[in-house]
């Protein structure tokens, strides 16, 4: 599949990342609806931060979002607004089903998550490329 390059103003890009986030404790307690909803939640928010979900799937533990984002987004900073904004919702939304899960606690997500830079190029295509590029003389 071939990635897109996007633009604004000043500058030209195509950044994707994998994000994979846990819910505490790993407890499986998403279900299919909540795995739905998910999806539209991660999708919303994604456009707010001038991103896109381009893929999206998980298990009654985790959750995996393929994502494309603009070169002025830290993705530390978009993570924590994605897991806040989702924890949020789904536990107003879920409330009778996480109750029993968490026994009233306010949590969903752990605080650790795994994010990696993905598309383009593989890492030995891109050093081979600038490693031929011509001298200066």
């Amino acid at each position: 599949m071939s990635l897109p390059l996007n633009a604004l103003y000043h500058c030209s890009y195509s950044i994707y990342f994998h994000l994979v986030a846990c819910t505490k404790y790993r407890r499986k307690c998403i279900t299919q609806p909540m795995l739905n909803r998910l999806r539209e939640i991660f999708a919303e928010t994604l456009q707010k931060w001038e991103g896109e979900l381009i893929e999206f799937n998980g298990e009654a533990d985790h959750v995996h979002l393929l994502m494309s984002v603009n070169p002025k987004v830290q993705p530390s900073k978009l993570v924590n607004n994605l897991k806040t904004v989702s924890s949020r919702l789904i536990r107003k939304e879920f409330a009778e089903h996480l109750v029993k899960v968490y026994r009233g606690k306010p949590v969903f997500w752990s605080r650790s998550y795994c994010i990696i830079s993905c598309g383009g190029a593989p890492l030995a295509v891109l050093t081979q490329y600038i490693q031929q590029q011509a001298k200066i003389e």
